[in-house]
């Protein structure tokens, strides 16, 4: 018997039936893991009409260089840029004139729902190498500019860099119709 001030006994320690689960320590060797390369998609090969056109040649041509990324890759990033800065004049104009010109402002907003529809789309759509990427950064970048048109004519007062602001869509456009981003995709 023990004394009411006297601690409890300690518990019996679980036996090992009880504890299979959890180890503390590993029981044996850590096993190993055969790692495998990584793989790449191979790139499609030529349809048999172009093969059998190849053929009858004697003397295999150089290989060409891949062609680069570098344009597709600046439509992106000026795209985003100026989603960026179109939604921001967008968003200003409604907040401004929301109180004076309701139907200006539901345009505007539909204007910019259409840029940013067409120009995310366009620019994933041209990170993943399909042609019409191109042309969603493009009709994305003409909504723009009629957003900006709508600033212009308006006559709303805006800061001096806005008038700047329509250059990134014309940017984004040609450098999503140069012909290196064409070759840059087929390639």
């Amino acid at each position: 018997m023990t004394a009411p001030n006297d601690p409890p006994d300690p518990p019996d320690p679980p036996s090992e039936s009880r504890t299979r689960i959890i180890r503390r320590a590993p029981t044996g060797p850590i096993p190993t893991i055969k790692t495998t390369p990584t793989t790449q998609i191979p790139r499609q090969v030529q349809s048999d009409q172009d093969a059998t056109r190849a053929a009858p040649r004697s003397v295999s041509p150089a290989p060409a260089e891949e062609p680069s990324s570098r344009t597709a890759v600046a439509a992106c990033a000026v795209s985003i840029i100026s989603g960026w800065a179109t939604s921001v004049v967008a968003t200003d104009l409604i907040a401004g004139w929301w109180r004076t010109d309701r139907l200006f402002c539901i345009a505007v907003a539909f204007l910019a729902l259409v840029f940013a529809a067409a120009t995310v789309s366009g620019v994933i759509m041209l990170l993943q190498r399909r042609g019409l990427g191109r042309y969603l950064i493009t009709a994305g970048a003409v909504v723009a500019l009629l957003t900006y048109g709508g600033v212009f004519v308006a006559g709303a007062r805006v800061a001096w860099i806005v008038h700047a602001f329509p250059l990134l869509p014309i940017a984004s456009a040609t450098l999503a119709m140069h012909p290196r981003t064409r070759r840059w995709l087929r390639g």
